[in-house]
């Protein structure tokens, strides 16, 4: 019996007022957390320090998922961007909740709104 490989898909683009945003589908945790968190790494690395996660179609996130997502907030912050999450799984959601990482992340229930959130207020 072969193990169950959960559903987990990324795809990056770059808004045409230059926010980047990084969308995640599936399941984060500790088996797709490092290609997550490698992704994230290169985006940041790479100079994209107006970042947001869509996680819209985030169906489940363990603790490896979060440490994930604070440790890209952590490298944002110091490259002086912005970090805004698209969620609205009521789920998802409330682990942001019980855990008070909604009072650390920027979230928002719509992608625009996110995008205009880490975007220079100078545009």
């Amino acid at each position: 019996m072969s193990p169950v490989v959960p559903h987990f898909e990324l795809s990056e683009e770059t808004t045409p007022d230059g926010a980047h945003v990084i969308r995640i589908s599936g399941e984060i945790h500790v088996t797709t957390a490092p290609q997550f968190s490698q992704r994230l790494t290169d985006a940041i690395e790479g100079g994209r320090n107006a970042l947001v996660l869509d996680m819209s179609s985030v169906e489940f996130i363990d603790s490896t998922g979060l440490s994930v997502l604070l440790n890209g907030l952590r490298m944002v912050t110091q490259n002086r961007g912005g970090l805004a999450i698209v969620c609205t799984n009521p789920t998802v959601l409330r682990l942001f909740q019980i855990t008070n990482l909604d009072e650390t992340f920027d979230i928002f229930d719509d992608r625009a709104r996110a995008i205009a959130h880490v975007l220079p207020a100078t545009k």
